[in-house]
């Protein structure tokens, strides 16, 4: 067992220029659960002043505030929420395990340093759940679509079907994903009240998805899609039918996966923040000054950081929001879609053989397609070693320089994006997720040398 325990401060570092991050990993309630376990846990001067906690509720919770001198030497863990300074490194004793966002594959120098010295790392961002954790409404989502696709996929129309989502919520998120896995012609949401005017697609290649039980679409919009001889289909109508059966028959022939989401993470938050700060560029800073109900939205991508981005932009009001998957992110077919956006935000990730091969927003879009005024978000971000798939991002923008212009088009790849407005919320949620990898599902404070399998890939160095 890990019995001594440090929590380190962020400062500057090769990801925090100007110090500007200021979250601390563990909250007091959450240092107090290690103090209960028997350790003895060592925290930083001011660690969690940036965001509301004190010293003094750290030593009320039990632990013992030290001083930047002494907090990363004779531990048996240091934890702090992004990799240390490199200054820093030198004084943790070979064998001490250090847990932090390690990013590897961005700080190349960084990794070598550590290796040098001996320090064990355990990289937050690469454990994940083991077995995949998943729920009653992921599965009715993913039931409800197939049971309104498959008449379109046994006529072979999925290739030339439009599809329209009208209005979002938790439960509508997890139908948007497996819509976008289909890899129809257009994947668009609208807000529920969408005036019928802002309907591109009708006919019957177009289908509108819906939730009746949570959303009073006017009966005038309804009307208008069967009208123009468009498919509807009411997820509530399935739900209410068919989910018992639905779920009983998916988890009699899909077991969770060995592997699943990401254990330590605020990645829906960060989609949100991403978004949030594109809209603003578009509205202050940009030389066409669109607020969000006049703008046209493409997010790149649907998953956990992709989602919160389409979350955030619904909730401003955005009035047309394009998802765009593998199929409409390829070069051939993506360019009608940036060509019609005011705002981009990339939550696509690819993997690590293709970055810097392969961009998904190059310099040549930026020039030629993007509108002047436009707005590009990067929320994946990456460095001259681990690029992004937005070209012009070589590096990722800090809070002390977020945004640059190129071509006219406001660009962003900001490291970090919950610290925009929710540095505190964020937080809180980091520590609890990061106290129970510590003392729950994967004990990681017993050790490195027998980790369970959502973990074992997070040993990035070590173990020495």
């Amino acid at each position: 067992m890990m019995k001594i325990i440090g929590i380190a401060k962020e400062r500057e570092s090769p990801e925090n220029p100007g110090a500007l991050e200021q979250r601390v990993a563990l909250i007091p309630k959450d240092v107090k659960q290690l103090v209960d376990f028997g350790c003895d846990v060592f925290v930083e001067e001011g660690a969690g002043e940036g965001i509301g906690f004190k010293d003094k509720e750290y030593e009320k919770a039990g632990a013992v505030v030290e001083s930047s001198a002494g907090i990363y030497a004779g531990k048996d863990m240091v934890i702090k929420f992004k990799g240390p300074a490199m200054e820093d490194i030198p004084l943790m004793k070979p064998g001490t395990v250090l847990f932090c966002m390690a990013h590897f594959h961005s700080f190349p120098d960084r990794a070598a340093l550590l290796e040098k010295h001996k320090i064990n790392v355990v990289a937050m961002e690469q454990i994940t759940e083991s077995p995949e954790k998943v729920s009653d409404d992921t599965i009715a989502g993913r039931m409800a679509v197939f049971h309104c696709m498959e008449p379109i996929i046994r006529r072979n129309l999925v290739p030339v079907t439009d599809v329209g989502v009208l209005g979002i919520n938790a439960k509508m998120q997890h139908v948007i994903r497996r819509l976008g896995d289909y890899n129809t012609r257009t994947l668009t949401l609208f807000q529920d009240d969408v005036r019928v005017d802002a309907f591109e697609h009708l006919g019957p290649n177009a289908l509108y998805v819906y939730n009746s039980a949570d959303f009073d679409i006017p009966d005038y919009t309804l009307n208008y899609l069967r009208d123009k001889n468009c498919t509807l289909f009411d997820i509530h109508n399935f739900e209410r039918n068919y989910k018992k059966k639905a779920l009983e028959y998916y988890r009699s022939f899909s077991p969770p996966s060995q592997f699943g989401m990401r254990r330590i993470q605020c990645l829906h938050e960060t989609g949100m923040a991403g978004a949030r700060y594109g809209l603003k560029l578009l509205r202050e800073d940009s030389s066409v000054t669109k607020k969000a109900d006049e703008a046209v939205v493409s997010v790149l991508g649907y998953g956990n950081v992709g989602m919160g981005a389409i979350d955030e932009c619904y909730r401003q009001k955005v009035s047309k929001i394009h998802i765009l998957g593998r199929i409409n992110t390829h070069k051939d077919k993506i360019t009608p879609f940036l060509e019609e956006s005011n705002l981009v935000v990339n939550g696509a990730e690819q993997p690590v053989e293709l970055r810097g091969n392969n961009y998904l927003v190059t310099n040549q879009h930026v020039r030629d397609v993007l509108k002047n005024g436009s707005v590009v978000i990067d929320l994946i971000g990456g460095s001259a070693t681990n690029r992004s798939p937005v070209e012009p991002v070589v590096e990722c923008t800090y809070l002390t320089d977020p945004h640059f212009e190129q071509d006219g088009v406001l660009v962003s790849a900001l490291w970090g994006w919950p610290m925009m407005g929710m540095m505190r919320e964020t937080a809180i949620r980091y520590s609890g997720q990061i106290i129970d990898v510590l003392l729950n599902e994967e004990k990681l404070i017993e050790g490195i040398n027998d980790l369970p399998p959502g973990a074992k890939p997070a040993l990035v160095c070590g173990p020495f």
